[in-house]
């Protein structure tokens, strides 16, 4: 009986999720123009900044490595 109960329970879950009445699924669409825009801005960063980014690493990381 505990095992039917079980089954129960999991084909209800399935069912909510294939019908799309999960309200833990997410918002797709609205994560994927999130991802989109956080690449658009630091490439919009990157690009003008490269040299000097690259530059302000460089220095960071041999004071480090030579600080031993």
């Amino acid at each position: 009986m505990r095992a039917y109960a079980y089954l129960l329970a999991a084909l209800a879950a399935l069912t909510a999720r294939l019908r799309e009445d999960d309200p833990e699924r997410g918002d797709v669409p609205g994560w994927v123009m999130v991802t989109v825009m956080t690449a658009a801005l630091v490439l919009a960063i990157l690009v003008p900044f490269r040299t000097a980014i690259v530059d302000a690493v460089s220095r960071a990381l041999e004071s480090v490595t030579s600080a031993g």
